[in-house]
């Protein structure tokens, strides 16, 4: 049996197991609320190994190794900021989000600032974010199907779609919880026990990788390289001359034969060969530090780097705390301490998994730097196991990695398409169950159309795109809506239109950039640094100058997302509208007791 066996065979599996645990979960999914937050019956553990699972995307199992072989150790702040965005959430947002009883953000902002323009403005950007996460999901997954079988791209993007929204349909929230869940421990699994092995068989290695990490110099092939780049323009930069062999095209120029390369940048056309001895420097993508020296030490890019730095900082530390997935798991606990509670398990479960892809990457630097030619570092996980044990065992850890890498995708995929489908259902649908399931098939068509039209870009950094739009926008909306009174509709939009559309014009510079030459400066490709800011202070500028829209109830609304639950001021919004008459008579009366207890 070859590797694409091994590997098809585990992706299979997983692809089996995520129907049948969607089936288990979806038995008695037959109510809206069911669909939207499970009944908000998760327990604080599982609820939290269930956003772990849905966290851990593409970006998290293939992009941070990616990023770690292409930048070192300034690609650390990726782990660093997705976990610690989970602080964030845990001391300013969680409980009072669970306390106002809303079953999406959209309708969180329009329980807390009582405007309906707030609410579809929201639900805008809730569709530009899920979408904006979910499409790199879809190609990853194309990476690496492509990576394992050699099959087109869009096949894996396409299998995934289908899982996906078939289980989503079967139950919506209450089918992806044990789904998500189970798929944590798996994808810890899949990282944590291929890189045991690998670093075991590194340091049994008599060579280690012929190139220590701690010889300073340019990146060398270890033996004889064949590199194709593939759909984009590369520019890549050298360092130390070398001569090679080259069929393509070299800065829009035919080459045939052999090639002198001296200390320069180089354009590399699509579907241009290289091939490189055994002991040549490597070329690599420009943008990266070319030596051990400078992959090793932080900020030696200069202010374009720091930039790039902190805006990354600003996007995934606040971005979290914006994410209509992640946000939507916090309605599903019963209550506000069980969500504080949950966040707090998530940073242990994250914290972690973040571990392992991090000696992954530094693994990729001594083992495979012909990626750091073609840009394709989002492979280095894929084609670990394989380049260090090119024998049996290197098919089964391979596999073991590729089925970490399909859960990755299946449970990111998951959670997306329901935050998603959940706020067109209710927000611009009826919000019935069959509203629900129509709005899922859209929502994965138009991902499914995105992901074949846009083109792929390293999986972290089109996530990133992702956080910044978040930290742009539902950041501030729900700080400033849970911690100040004085927030008004009117601000609260003007902050979503200038915040979101900051970001959005900024994605729109990116992707043309990388069809023209990859020119975009830092502050372009990572706008946190400037749009969060200016979020924030758009919010409080215009809520000041229109304080007369401050709803009149305000007091009411805080002392129900601060109050601890004891005192019993939830009020859950999803019953409000969809429960049965038995369960809306109750509420009715709860909600009579709570006026009368406040008086």
């Amino acid at each position: 049996m070859n590797a694409t066996y091994w590997s098809l065979s585990a992706i299979v599996a997983v692809a089996a197991v995520t129907f049948l645990l969607g089936y288990v979960g979806s038995r008695k999914a037959n109510t809206t609320p069911d669909f939207l937050v499970a009944r908000r019956a998760i327990p604080a553990t599982r609820n939290a190994a269930a956003i772990s699972g849905e966290y851990l995307s593409a970006a998290s199992f293939l992009g941070v190794a990616g990023l770690v072989l292409k930048d070192g150790v300034d690609a650390l702040w990726y782990p660093v900021g997705f976990t610690a965005g989970y602080l964030a959430l845990l001391l300013f947002v969680a409980a009072p989000l669970r306390r106002s009883g809303a079953y999406t953000l959209p309708d969180f902002a329009e329980a807390r600032l009582g405007s309906a323009n707030v609410r579809h403005f929201s639900t805008f950007f809730v569709v530009c974010i899920g979408v904006l996460y979910l499409v790199p999901q879809l190609q990853s997954a194309g990476l690496t199907l492509t990576t394992i079988t050699g099959l087109p791209a869009w096949f894996g993007g396409m299998i995934v779609t289908a899982i996906v929204v078939v289980n989503v349909l079967g139950g919506g929230m209450r089918a992806i919880t044990l789904v998500q869940a189970f798929q944590y421990w798996g994808k810890l699994f899949a990282i944590a026990a291929p890189t045991f092995v690998l670093f075991v068989v590194f340091l049994a290695s008599p060579d280690r990788g012929t190139q220590p990490i701690s010889d300073d110099g340019v990146v060398k092939f270890p033996k004889a390289e064949s590199v194709t780049i593939a759909e984009q323009v590369v520019k890549v930069r050298v360092d130390e001359p070398l001569t090679l062999k080259v069929r393509g095209q070299i800065d829009g120029r035919d080459a045939d034969g052999p090639v002198f390369w001296g200390r320069g940048v180089y354009e590399l056309s699509p579907g241009t060969t290289m091939e490189f001895t055994a002991g040549s420097p490597v070329p690599v993508i420009e943008g990266s530090p070319t030596s051990n020296y400078d992959w090793t030490r932080p900020q030696t890019g200069g202010v374009s780097e720091l930039i790039r730095t902190y805006s990354l900082i600003f996007a995934t530390f606040l971005g979290t705390m914006g994410l209509p997935h992640v946000l939507v798991r916090f309605y599903t606990n019963p209550d506000g301490k069980a969500a504080r509670r949950t966040a707090l398990h998530v940073l242990y479960l994250l914290g972690l998994f973040y571990i392992f892809p991090t000696v992954l990457g530094v693994l990729s630097r001594l083992y495979l730097p012909q990626l750091l030619v073609n840009g394709k570092t989002d492979a280095a996980v894929l084609m670990l196991p394989e380049t260090m044990l090119p024998n049996l065992g290197g098919q089964i850890v391979g596999a073991i990695v590729a089925a970490g890498a399909f859960a990755a995708f299946l449970s990111t995929s998951s959670g997306l398409v329901v935050s998603v489908a959940g706020v067109v259902s209710t927000d611009i649908m009826p919000g019935k169950v069959r509203d629900f399931r129509w709005a899922t098939v859209f929502t994965g068509l138009v991902a499914i159309g995105l992901a074949l039209l846009l083109p792929r870009s390293d999986a972290s950094l089109t996530v990133a795109m992702s956080f910044a739009l978040a930290a742009s926008t539902f950041c501030p909306l729900l700080v400033l809506g849970i911690w100040w009174r004085g927030l008004t509709w009117v601000g609260a939009v003007c902050g979503l239109v200038v915040g979101g559309g900051l970001v959005i014009s900024a994605q729109v510079v990116s992707v043309v950039s990388s069809y023209t030459g990859r020119w975009a400066p830092a502050f372009i490709t990572q706008p946190a640094l400037i749009t969060v800011p200016v979020a924030f202070i758009t919010m409080i500028v215009v809520s000041k100058a229109t304080r007369r829209r401050v709803p009149a109830d305000v007091s009411q609304i805080l002392l129900r997302l601060h109050a601890p639950d004891p005192l019993g001021f939830i009020r859950d919004r999803d019953i409000a509208r969809f429960g049965t008459a038995e369960e809306k008579a109750r509420l009715a009366e709860d909600k009579r007791r709570g006026a009368g207890s406040t008086r």
